[in-house]
């Protein structure tokens, strides 16, 4: 019998989106061994040069023109505009998909991130393709860069989303709500005394987490300050990630602060922290969203940027799962109130374990398993 071969498709090394792909691919070699599979950043394979482009012109947007990015996501009319150099970009990239899918031979392909959707998509359709493509959205509402008739199913994480794209010309018998994933590690049940005892933090102290995505984006020096200087008796986990300058700045600091403070980089065990926490100030990125939902653990979010971020955000508000402060400094009356009321805290727990979707990464890689 042919050993099966699953390729898994995503953009940046530093990105929800490949620990999407890492999630899944780990859960299909749990259950199947013999399986062989390929993890792949497609933007650095077929556009090595762009990437680097892309991924500044990106960051310069959300960081100082946020606005401007509000106009552009999702916009009907620059979806449409876009669609001339889209298919430029695809067609110079098909030589070397073909190359690809030629060495390794997929059996299905997996995407967790839009564009190297579209890429497969137009290559289906250009050279009579029927490998299978399923595009596992990582976000909460999805956006029309997402949406191609060569795709086999659109893997979401709920019902709302469904109905998002039904009304894009999506067909029911296409969508499966198996969730966003996330590594399987998050399941497992961890003792939150232990971890606190071996992370030197106390267990009769109200515990914040402090998170900006893997990046490190976000007031996260601002919050820091804030929470330093308020009145409560709580303890503080700070992940940098790769932002070294703040980590740098924090450390400098922080041997004057009075808050028992945890200062991390870039963090291996984002599983113990949020089980060691009892809330969440994060960037709301769809990966950290479905991790934080499986732990029950409740989300503060503070000013998201427009486009997938602010979508996140609504939907977990909405659900009862997280708090959407628009300013660094209104946390300070909003954790007196939590504090107060730790009644509060528990029904945002219960909200967030009622729509979290902890096997999704299993869930995910038996479907790619069984098509």
């Amino acid at each position: 019998m042919q050993t099966k071969r699953v390729l898994l498709l995503h953009i940046s090394n530093i990105s929800g989106h490949r620990s999407a792909s890492l999630a899944i691919e780990k859960a299909i070699k749990i259950i199947s061994p013999e399986t062989q599979t390929l993890t792949l950043n497609a933007f650095n394979y077929t556009y090595p040069k762009g990437e680097k482009i892309i991924n500044a012109f990106y960051m310069f947007m959300i960081k100082r023109l946020p606005f401007v990015w509000a106009h552009l996501y999702d916009n009907p009319f620059w979806v449409k505009k876009s669609q001339g150099l889209k298919n430029t970009i695809h067609n110079l990239n098909l030589p070397k998909l073909e190359s690809l899918f030629n060495m390794f031979k997929p059996d299905v392909i997996c995407t967790t991130q839009a564009f190297p959707c579209g890429i497969v998509a137009d290559f289906k359709r250009i050279k009579n393709s029927h490998i299978p493509l399923v595009a596992v959205l990582t976000d909460f509402v999805p956006h029309s860069y997402w949406i191609y008739d060569t795709v086999n199913y659109y893997i979401t994480p709920s019902e709302e989303v469904n109905q998002r794209l039904i009304k894009k010309g999506i067909a029911p018998s296409q969508i499966k709500t198996l969730g966003i994933p996330f590594d399987i590690k998050f399941n497992r049940h961890l003792d939150s005394h232990e971890i606190r005892k071996r992370l030197n933090l106390k267990n009769d102290m109200l515990t914040i987490l402090i998170m900006g995505g893997g990046q490190g984006l976000g007031p996260i020096k601002e919050i820091v300050e804030i929470l330093n200087n308020i009145k409560l008796n709580i303890q503080i986990i700070v992940v940098c990630g790769t932002n070294k300058k703040t980590y740098h700045c924090l450390k400098k600091r922080i041997r004057n602060y009075k808050k028992r403070i945890l200062l991390l980089g870039y963090a291996q065990n984002i599983e113990e922290l949020m089980t060691a926490s009892d809330l969440i100030i994060t960037k709301p990125g769809g990966i950290t969203c479905a991790e934080a939902l499986s732990k029950g653990l409740p989300m503060i979010i503070v000013s998201p940027i427009p486009g997938q971020e602010a979508n996140n955000t609504s939907y977990l508000v909405a659900h009862g799962a997280a708090i959407k402060i628009d300013k660094p400094y209104e946390l300070v009356g909003m954790l007196n109130k939590l504090y107060n009321q730790p009644q509060k805290i528990r029904e945002l727990s219960e909200a967030a374990l009622r729509i979290s979707k902890p096997n999704a990464a299993r869930d995910i890689a038996q479907l790619l398993l069984d098509l």
